[in-house]
């Protein structure tokens, strides 16, 4: 019987990334020494790539949203919905926010806030410093953020609805390389999303078992140290493992509602019982400094050469999302049948964005209060007890801590097993030749090669949770944050040139539509 795995596909990055756990358990240093280089040298050659890259995703979307493409339905006039858009939205937002989005929140406007970028000749701890961390948590967590996403996730849906696409990004390069030229290179590719993912995943699950290994220690008063930090990832990892496993209805759409329910609640309650006047006053004036800065500060313009501010945080957010974006794309392409193009970059760019812009205001304003109010005593509790236990801080200043904390706690866990559940769905697809698990059962060949198929995917499940769970511990317990931005940088390189080709492929329909519009305008 023909392979059900797609070797070209699952074994360069297997074989790379094993040897990495093994390279770090054997000489750790060596290890980040090597990586540090490699990373410095992404950074110092292709900074311009990631910010340029950032901003032209955003441009792509606007021009689909309000060009004829918009009206396109995605599968097909006559196709229907996989799912209702409740169900869809809520999907999108928590796997595509997962758990980053509840860490940085409330820690990264406090490094903004006393570590403003020395170009823009800015005082610590002042007023405008304040106004400039605020909008950045915009800048970082909204718009092009989620343009990334969306942009490589469009491109897929049109090209697998396309005459049968295949589950590869092969399908959404082809019409810039060619469907020859995409077929040879599409399993390289593939190859080179799913090392990005992983590494990108490893970093995410370092920064939530951040947050929840503080919050585990604070309720239960165990120490906060590596040990549990590897507790706490193990059972993440066993958690979206096993809720992969169960399957997509049963599994992520379940998880996807329970958590939206959860955002909302805490962010309501932040809101009403935090300084809710003043949130509203400093995220206006926020949104006004980001939207008039948006397009320099995507680009680093105005910064000093000696400035390192923008390559340590910008172009570390676009890597991280961009590491991710590849396979995201396939889950959120294959969910999206039945919609048009503006149905999707609505559901999929426009309302996340919305949220995350409110989410950033409610908590990155309010530890930006209270930080003022309490003489910088959230920074001081940043640098002694690290980022993760900022939000926790933050809830303790609330009426009902002890609920919130659990509550939050529950989210932040949710939120990235949510996330990882739908990308392990992908990655274990990708790594097959076809998925026939999802084909109706014809003969007892049919429901063999079905039943096979399936248990191969739950042991690709499996293998890619184990490592991904042991790359996250080795960075976040040793490296702490230099560790979850190396595997950000490290996996969004690769990851930056394959969405820069579905993003080509995207603007390619966008123009064949206005074409074909132009074509079917009666002369006068």
């Amino acid at each position: 019987m023909k392979s059900l795995l797609r070797w070209r596909v699952f074994l360069p990055p297997m074989i790379l990334l094993i040897a990495a756990v093994m390279a770090s358990f054997i000489d750790l240093a060596g290890f980040l020494t090597v990586t540090t280089a490699i990373n410095n040298w992404i950074l110092n050659h292709f900074s311009w790539l990631f910010s340029s890259g950032g901003l032209l995703m955003v441009v792509t979307l606007l021009l689909a949203l309000f060009t004829p493409l918009g009206r396109k339905r995605i599968g097909g006039e006559q196709a229907t919905p996989m799912l209702t858009k409740w169900r869809w939205g809520a999907i999108t937002i928590c796997t595509t926010t997962a758990a980053g989005m509840l860490f940085w929140g409330t820690a990264e406007p406090l490094y903004h806030l006393y570590q403003p970028p020395v170009s823009l000749g800015m005082a610590a701890q002042s007023a405008p410093a304040a106004e400039f961390a605020l909008s950045t948590m915009y800048l970082h967590w909204s718009v092009t953020p989620f343009a990334i996403y969306a942009v490589p996730a469009l491109a897929f849906a049109l090209a697998f609805y396309r005459k049968g696409g295949e589950f590869s990004l092969s399908s959404a390069i082809a019409p810039v390389l060619g469907n020859r030229m995409a077929n040879r290179v599409g399993g390289g590719i593939d190859a080179l999303a799913m090392f990005a993912l992983v590494a990108g995943m490893a970093s995410s699950l370092g920064t939530g078992a951040l947050v929840l290994s503080s919050g585990v220690s604070k309720i239960t008063g165990l120490d906060d140290n590596i040990f549990l930090l590897g507790v706490v990832i193990a059972v993440i990892m066993i958690c979206f493992v096993a809720s992969s496993v169960s399957g997509l209805q049963r599994g992520i759409a379940r998880l996807s509602t329970i958590n939206a329910i959860f955002f909302v609640t805490i962010a309501v309650m932040a809101l009403v019982f935090g300084p809710t006047l003043t949130i509203i006053e400093r995220s206006v004036d926020a949104l006004g400094d980001y939207l008039a800065t948006f397009v320099t500060r995507s680009l680093g313009v105005g910064f000093a050469d000696t400035d390192n501010w923008p390559m340590s945080w910008t172009v570390f957010y676009w890597a991280n999302w961009l590491s991710w974006a590849p396979i995201v794309a396939l889950f959120l392409g294959k969910i999206a049948k039945g919609y048009t193009v503006r149905d999707f970059i609505i559901v999929n760019w426009c309302i996340p964005a919305l949220f995350s812009i409110l989410w950033m205001s409610i908590f990155s304003g309010t530890i930006l209060t209270l930080d003022f109010e309490h003489n910088g005593a959230f920074y001081q509790l940043l640098n002694s007890s690290g980022p993760g236990a900022v939000i926790y801080g933050l809830l303790d200043q609330l009426p009902l801590s002890a609920l919130l904390i659990m509550v939050f706690v529950a989210v932040a866990f949710l939120a990235y097993v949510t996330a990882a559940d739908s990308n392990t769905e992908a990655i274990a697809t990708l790594c097959m030749t076809k998925d026939v698990t999802e084909k109706k059962t014809i003969n007892l060949q049919t429901y063999s090669v079905q039943l096979q198929s399936a248990a191969v995917k739950r042991r690709l499940k499996i293998l890619w949770g184990v490592i991904i769970a042991t790359i996250a511990w080795v960075m976040t317990a040793f490296s702490g944050i230099d560790g979850i931005k190396m595997m950000s940088n490290l996996g969004g390189f690769p990851a930056l040139l394959v969405v820069l080709l579905m993003n080509f492929a995207l603007l390619r329909a966008i123009f064949t539509s206005l074409k074909v519009r132009k074509e079917q305008v009666p002369a006068m």
